[in-house]
């Protein structure tokens, strides 16, 4: 018998409803199973290889993106039955716009329609509480899917507690560059109300300015005649903002940018508010993160490269990374036990 003709049988019983049914429970009780033990809170994936997939089976390309967005649909289901809280999935990077107007034009379009689907038709979102996020460069997306994306978002909000972050556009290191200009903005601008006598900020700076006029350099430079403590307050603000508007007003404080830590930066990330990224997983066999989650990828993130391609992933080629992931944290849990230590939290760099 032909292989053709055994693809065929083979997939004329998976499809029999008796089948159907003994595969449907024995996906349950997987689920379930993998419930019983630790589980990522947040999952990242880099749906790779919808191109590929057409092109082997001598599809027309955009139904290699119709069956990636199945696949897609079979593991979100995956993830929120067994407990992980968010999904974040790259969908667009902002690099795919050096592709062909033509591809692009194309690529926006189908976002439009999945994200149409997604919200309208939503009832996966709906039965396990999900909420859409799309995070990236809205300024780079056309104004007709910028609508659908806003319409997404806006009839999924109230779901419940689960997050299905949608990348789109989207480029790890414009997100981290737009997280510093974000904190730099905030660092600029004096704080709206007066220090108090003894707060940190104003002790601070009080010793740090009388550091400054008590060095051999400081000694030899001109020193206004007014040194009133006021003055002294003021000098690091008015070193570090001389620019600003308001750096000469008498009272303006400005936040002390030693406070500055990873954590101030992560507040002003896409992801901010999101567990710490537990697993990322990318199909296709690449073995690279291509600009994507960069920050979130920290000392315990765990992650995966598969040779699936993408339309073809699906709960048999997720289980054993979970499986080994659980397998993972069960053992660090018995070296923390065994070191007398409380088992840490996960923390993002």
């Amino acid at each position: 018998m032909s292989s053709m003709h055994l693809s065929q049988l083979r997939k004329w019983m998976l499809e029999s409803p008796p089948v159907e049914w003994a595969m449907h429970r024995l996906r349950e009780m997987l689920i379930g199973a993998l419930r019983q033990g630790p589980m990522p809170q947040h999952v990242a994936f880099v749906m790779d290889g919808n191109r590929r997939f057409a092109r082997s089976h001598h599809i027309e390309t955009v139904e290699g993106h119709n069956l990636g967005f199945e696949a897609l649909a079979r593991i979100l289901e995956v993830c929120y039955k067994s407990g992980v809280k968010v999904v974040t999935v790259y969908a667009f990077s902002i690099e795919n716009f050096k592709r062909s107007k033509y591809e692009v034009d194309a690529l926006m379009d189908m976002a439009k329609i999945k994200l149409s689907q997604l919200s309208q038709h939503g009832e996966l979102l709906q039965r396990y509480g999900a909420c859409i996020r799309v995070l990236g460069q809205r300024g780079l997306v056309k104004p007709d899917v910028l609508r659908a994306v806003d319409k997404a978002v806006e009839m999924t909000k109230n779901n419940g507690d689960c997050i299905l972050n949608i990348c789109f556009p989207y480029t790890s290191r414009d997100e981290i560059t737009s997280a510093i200009k974000t904190t730099v903005d905030e660092y600029s601008k004096p704080l709206s109300t007066h220090a108090r006598p003894f707060s940190q900020t104003r002790i601070t700076q009080k010793i740090r300015s009388r550091n400054l006029s008590t060095s051999p350099l400081r000694a030899t430079s001109p020193t206004p005649s007014n040194n009133s403590d006021n003055d002294e307050t003021m000098s690091s603000a008015t070193t570090l903002h001389g620019g600003s508007p308001n750096s000469g007003s008498e009272g303006s404080i400005y936040p002390d940018p030693e406070t500055i830590t990873a954590e101030t930066l992560e507040s002003h990330l896409l992801t901010a508010g999101d567990p710490p990224l537990d697993l990322l997983v990318r199909t296709s066999g690449v073995k690279r993160l291509s600009d994507f989650m960069l920050w979130q990828c920290h000392e315990t993130t765990e992650v995966v490269f598969l040779d699936c391609l993408w339309p073809e992933f699906d709960l048999w080629q997720f289980l054993p990374v979970l499986l080994e992931w659980q397998w993972k944290q069960k053992h660090v849990e018995e070296r923390a036990l065994g070191n007398g230590m409380v088992k840490p939290k996960t923390k993002a760099r």
